[in-house]
Parts: structure tokens; sequence; C-alpha cells
């Protein structure tokens, strides 16, 4: 059985190969097939081989590993940071090995080399393609100096579940949202030509699936039904093969058990010929040889033949490819017409990269923090900021006033950066606290708690009588950047250590608390929701967090963000995410009856027949789409150009948004849609559209979208896409739970 299956795939895999061979051939073509016909077998399973360290290793450059160069063995490192090395490593493999093969140097580059921005899920928050594509820009000018010309960004991976680790890295929960941010971060990356010093290739990751694992575990099980596929996972990724992202990872994950480092469905049908991606797919981290632990592969050699013919064309780390490429073509369990395939397509990134023409680093070192990129990613963390509470308008605070700051990250240089900053220097990052220095704030600082994760009440006194002496508190908290990011999921999202506790003590001395959250995922604040007067989530922000602080606390700047993900009341409650579908028995307000509220004795009964929690309810903390200002909108008027949508009559949708409040404010005004009734059931509501808007107070300003039948079409689970006729309604409004509604019909 396991000979009939490889046959299938040698075969369908060949076909691929001519397909592309029959091509008319072009000059970069031509330029690939010169290089194939002069290269050696070992020398074009050398290209397929990515190698390094762990980002933590520093050493001597081994002489073996020069060797392998000379040999034109190794087609990639990863995670060379040193320049000597890297100039070193690329001068024998340009001036040494037998084709002048030059190398690619890669490394994590998440958000900024140097100079940190927020966290990816935070920079969803700013709903800003602008903040997107600054921070891939300044990363790769700053990480191009050093050699590093690809880098593994965006991460795509559409995330619905807050305890999963890397959340911190998502676009959020919402496809429309991810698929524009997408582009955003693929062309900041890769800069405006290819071949430019400055350009870095980006990386898709992780296809597919990995934000759909189980229980938000790293690297669990996803199962994904062909519908959900396609209309949530799928569209970040199409839009970053449109967007001209040169590479593409594997996710760690099976999907319906398949891992997806073996799975030539989605690596060769969806990904190259269905969304017409020519650029090269590398394996996340030794996940070739975890087929073997996943159950999939029965060893080393066999994990090498399934992921050759489900068209992997670079491993990373693992050694599969290395010891056994040569063997499974001898025994025809590929042909060298796929290894040739495979390669052509790291050749073909190079080439366009200009390597070959320029293969050495240009430095520009002189850039890293300027003070551009610092004010980029202020800028970036004002707009990611989101205002989740501000009870009696107690911000913007006034001048003056006596702040007593306190919280275990108020001063932390390093955790406020976030995951995935291997190369940010915490030298540079501006903290609350150096804000509030520079600008003289009156403020008595004590941390209370000396990290996060700290339970120790020793210090709870020192900042109970801090507090006593203020106008107001400043509680700066949240997680370490060690508690997000990969392999740090977590099952309970509260507050950890004794903040909880601490925050319920400073609140008995009746002074207001404004609780700033740095963290890299949304963090249930229920327990404490009524003891404080305000909470600003800042996710983990980045270099210049604590200016942005300082001046969204004191009114200098409005936190502009809105929520891309669903903010849960309890970990319980998830997954959770806006765009559900209806039950059978959806539900009804009026017949909610709270787990407090059934009779001792009560006779057993399904207390109103709808999906819900007794405990917690029906709802979220926050709904997705959410966020506050420091200014007040109203929304009337939405009215359509027509009751009904066809191939040929798109409808615009107008609505008039006031500024109802005192100041200046920014606000993101959001359309939603829901099919009524489909070939398969659809979501309660769907993002189509969002514009991000300034009004002055008292000023109104009629916005116009346009909704098109390609915008409401959908696949099944058959994989047909299309839609069918029949009802839908559209809301115009501030988050995904309220808005002005309408209704059209397409006939």
């Amino acid at each position: 059985m396991k000979k009939i299956y490889t046959l299938i795939c040698v075969l369908a895999f060949t076909l691929v190969a001519c397909e592309k061979e029959q091509k008319p051939t072009n000059e970069l073509e031509t330029k690939v097939s010169d290089l194939l016909s002069k290269m050696t077998l070992d020398e074009k399973i050398g290209q397929l081989n990515l190698r390094g360290t762990s980002s933590r290793v520093k050493g001597k450059l081994p002489d073996s590993l020069k060797q392998a160069v000379r040999d034109g063995k190794i087609g990639a490192f990863l995670n060379v940071t040193n320049t000597e090395y890297v100039d070193e490593l690329q001068r024998i493999a340009v001036e040494e090995s037998p084709n002048k093969i030059p190398l690619i140097f890669a490394r994590d580059v998440i958000h900024g080399y140097k100079t940190i921005f927020p966290i990816p899920l935070g920079m969803a928050a700013s709903w800003d393609t602008q903040v997107a594509k600054n921070s891939s820009r300044v990363a790769a000018v700053e990480a191009s100096s050093f050699g590093i010309r690809w880098t593994f960004a965006p991460m795509l991976d559409i995330a619905r579940d807050s305890r999963w680790g890397r959340i911190a890295e998502s676009p959020g929960e919402d496809p429309f949202l991810a698929s524009t941010l997408t582009k955003a971060y693929v062309e900041g990356f890769q800069g405006d030509s290819l071949n430019d010093p400055t350009s870095m290739i980006a990386c898709a990751k992780h296809f597919i699936g990995y934000g759909a694992a189980i229980g938000g575990r790293d690297y669990n099980t996803a199962i994904i039904s062909d519908a959900q596929l396609h209309n949530i996972y799928l569209p970040p990724f199409k839009s970053a093969v449109q967007a001209g992202s040169q590479t593409f990872m594997t996710s760690f994950n099976e999907m319906n058990g398949i891992p997806a480092s073996g799975d030539r469905r989605m690596l060769t049908e969806v990904l190259r010929e269905d969304f017409g991606f020519d650029g090269f797919v590398v394996s996340d981290w030794d996940s070739v040889k975890e087929m073997i632990p996943h159950g999939y592969a029965e060893d080393l050699k066999h994990a090498a033949e399934l992921s050759l013919n489900a068209g992997l064309n670079m491993e990373m780390t693992s050694k599969a490819f290395e010891k056994h490429t040569k063997e499974l073509l001898k025994e025809g369990r590929i042909t060298e017409d796929q290894i040739n395939s495979l390669v052509a397509d790291i050749l073909r990134v190079k080439l366009r990269m200009g390597l070959f023409e320029k293969p050495y680093r240009v430095d520009k070192s002189d850039n890293l923090y300027a003070d551009a990129h610092l004010q980029m990613a202020k800028e970036a963390a004002i707009k990611s900021s989101v205002l989740l509470k501000n009870d009696n308008n107690v911000l913007p605070l006034t001048a003056g006033k006596k702040i007593a700051v306190i919280g275990p990250l108020a001063d932390k240089p390093r955790e406020q950066l976030g995951t995935w900053t291997f190369d940010g220097d915490g030298k540079y990052t501006k903290t609350p606290i150096n804000a509030f220095q520079n600008n003289n704030v009156n403020y008595n600082f004590v941390e209370g708690l000396s990290y996060s994760r700290d339970k120790s009440t020793k210090d709870f006194s020192k900042a109970i009588a801090a507090a006593k002496q203020s106008d107001v508190i400043v509680f700066i908290g949240g997680e370490e950047a060690i508690l997000s990011g990969e392999a740090h999921s977590r099952a309970n999202i509260n507050l950890p250590g004794a903040q909880e506790e601490l925050i319920k003590e400073l609140a008995k001395t009746g002074k207001p608390i404004v609780l700033v959250i740095m963290a890299g995922r949304p963090i249930t604040v229920t327990n404490i929701l009524d003891d404080v007067d305000a909470i600003l989530m800042t996710w983990h922000p980045g270099t210049m967090g604590g200016p942005a602080i300082h001046d969204m606390i004191f009114g200098i700047a409005e936190p502009s963000g809105r929520l891309p993900v669903t903010w849960p009341k309890v970990a319980g409650q998830l997954p959770l995410f806006y765009n559900h579908k209806n039950t059978g028995r959806p539900v009804i307000p009026e017949e909610f009856v709270q787990m407090d509220s059934i009779p001792i004795g009560a006779w057993q009964s399904s207390l109103g027949n709808t999906s819900h929690y007794l405990d917690i309810g029906y709802l979220p903390q926050y709904p997705f789409g959410y966020g506050l200002s420091y200014t007040t909108f109203a929304y009337s008027n939405q009215t359509l150009s027509s009751n009904t949508i066809s191939e040929n009559n798109d409808i615009t949708v107008k609505v008039t948004v006031k500024n109802t409040g005192a100041r200046e404010g920014n606000e993101i005004v959001q359309l939603y849609v829901q099919d009524v009734v489909g070939r398969i059931t659809r979501p309660v509501r769907e993002l189509k559209g969002y514009q991000k808007v300034t009004i002055k107070p008292n000023e109104e300003k009629e916005l116009t979208f346009t909704l098109s039948l390609e915008d409401l079409k959908y696949y099944d689970n058959n994989e047909e896409y299309g839609v069918e006729k029949g009802d839908f309604k559209v809301w115009i409004g501030q988050n995904a739970a309220a808005g002005l509604t309408t209704k059209f019909r397409y006939e």
C-alpha cells in the first residue's frame, strides 16, 4: 500500500514539474535552467538544506561548516548574526563553491530587529496598514545591515483561543483584518524591489492551521473543515501570495491527520496550483523529523520521502533530506525532476533577490534606533493601545496630579519588548518610569511586586502607603515577555502572581486606579473589573512603550486601537470569537438564568434552552472591534443605495458619524454582514470593511462603503465558491456587537 501511495505522489509531482518546464521561458527561467544544468546532485540537495543553531548559541565558526559551504552543500543559514561570520560564509559560497551560488541568511525578525514595535497582536489592534508596513520596513532596514535578508514573518495564523502562547504573534481572529494587514507586512519587509540591499524576503507562516490547536496548547492537533479552512484560515495566506511573499513556512501541527510538512494537498495543490505561489517553502524547526512522533512517518527516511513528495523545498535544521534523498532517488520513491523543481524554486528567489550580482551585505548600522524609527515605534504603540474601561473619564489625567506608580512592569525594559525579540536591547528601551522622569511628572514609584509572577506580599504595605499619599494610582502590570510566545500557552489567563491581590488592597484606599496592562494576549480581568476605574491595554508595546503610555495617560495622544480578538471573561469561554455560527437555540437574553439565581432544590429543567454557561453567561468581556476613545461618537442615517445586489449592481452603504464629545477623536468605523440563510450555515456576522476617521468635536462625517457580490461569496464543504440568492443584514458600528442595521437581498 505504501509503495502505491508513493508512486501516486511521485507521478503527481512529476506532472506538476513537467507543467512548469513547458511554460514559456524568460530571462529568469533561463538563468535557473542554466544553473541547474551545471549542478551535481550533491549541490542540488545542498540547496534544500537550511542550517544554523539556536538563537542563543555563540561560538567559533566550525571548519566543517565552512567546508560544507565550499562544497555547495548548504543553501541557507539561520541565526548567524556575527557579521564576520556572515561575510566569511558568503565569501566562501560565491568565490569557492562549484557554481558560486550565494547563501541566504535568515532570522526570526518578527516585530522589529533593534527598534522593537508592539507585538503583532498589538499591531493588529491598530487596524492600520501603515503601522504594519512601517514596522516591517524598519525591521528590514536594520536587520539587513547584519546580512539578514530573510525573515520568518509575518505569522498569519488566525487565533481564536487566547490561551495559545503564539496568539501574541497572530493578526487576530478575523480573516478580513488579517488579510488586509498581510499585504502591508509583506510589502514592508520586501520593499519596493527584492534586489534592494535593504529588502528582506518575507515568509508567510505557519501553513496551515497552527492557530486552531486544540485547547490553545502549542503544537497540538488542528481539526478544520474545508469550509473553515477556505473561509477562515487560508485568506491571509492567499493575500501573502498576492502581495508577493517569496517564501512560506509549514507549521508544526497536523491538520485533520496530516502533519503540515508532509501535506501534499496543501503545499502543492492549494498553495502552488490554486494560489499560484512560485517561491519556496521551508519547514519549521525540525518539523520534518517530528512527523515520526506524530505517527505519520516510520523513520527519518520516510519523513524525507513524505516531505519531498509533498513539495517542501527546504528543511530547517533536521537532516532528513541531506541523509536520505540519494537513497530515495535510487529506489524510485522520488525523481530527479522533482528535485530539480524544488531547487529551481530556491534559485529563482535567490536570483530575484539579486544575490548573484550583489551577494554581500550593505552596512547601514547607523540606522539602528534612528530617530525616525523610534518615532514610528512610538506611534505604533499609541495606535495599538486599546482603552477598555474609563469610568468617570478618569483618563486622561490632568497635569499636576500626584501619581502613585505601582506594579511589576512599570520599569522593566526587557519585558515590555515582548516575545520574539532576540536582538532587542533593553538599554534602548524607554519605560513608563523613564518617560515620567523625562516629563517631570509628579509621581512616586513603588513596585509592590518585583516581577509579574511574584506572589510575595512583603512590599504591599509600601505600595499602599504610596497610594494613600497620591491622587490617583497607575498600576502597570500584566505578563513578563516569557509568558507568551512559542510553547508558552496558559490555562489560566488572569494577571499572574499576586497582582490581583495587590490591586484589591489598593482599591481599599478609595483612590482611582488606572490599570495599564502589558501582555502577549488578552488578560481576564473579571475578578478586578470593579476595583479599577480605567483599563488601558498596551500589549507588549516595544522600545517606545514608555513615552507612548505617558502621552496617552495625560491626553497628549489618544489610544486609538480596537480589539483584533474577542476578550473573554474567563478562560473557560475559550475558544471565543465573534464570527461564530448560531445554534438551533441561540441565546435569548431575557430568558438567561445565572447560576446563583437558581433556587435551591429547583426542579430539573433546561433553564432557557439556549447555548450559554450557567456561571458566566453568553457574552464576552469585550467584543471583537471594541475600544473606547477620549470622546464619544454617535451613528445615524445608515442608508443603502439599493435594496438588491447582483453581479452588475454593487451596493453602497452610507452612515453618518458625529463626534458628540469635547475633543477631537479617532474612530474605526466597522461594517459587518450576515448571510441569513446559506447552503451551509453562516456566521452571525462577518467583517467586510472598515475605515479609520478623525473627527473634531461636534463635527459630522458621512462615510461610504461599497459591497459587491464577490464580498458575499464563500466556500462550502465541497470547496464550491459562490453565494446563493436570499437576504442579507448589514451593520455599521463601533464593534462586532453594535451598530445600525439595514437589509438587502441578492435576487
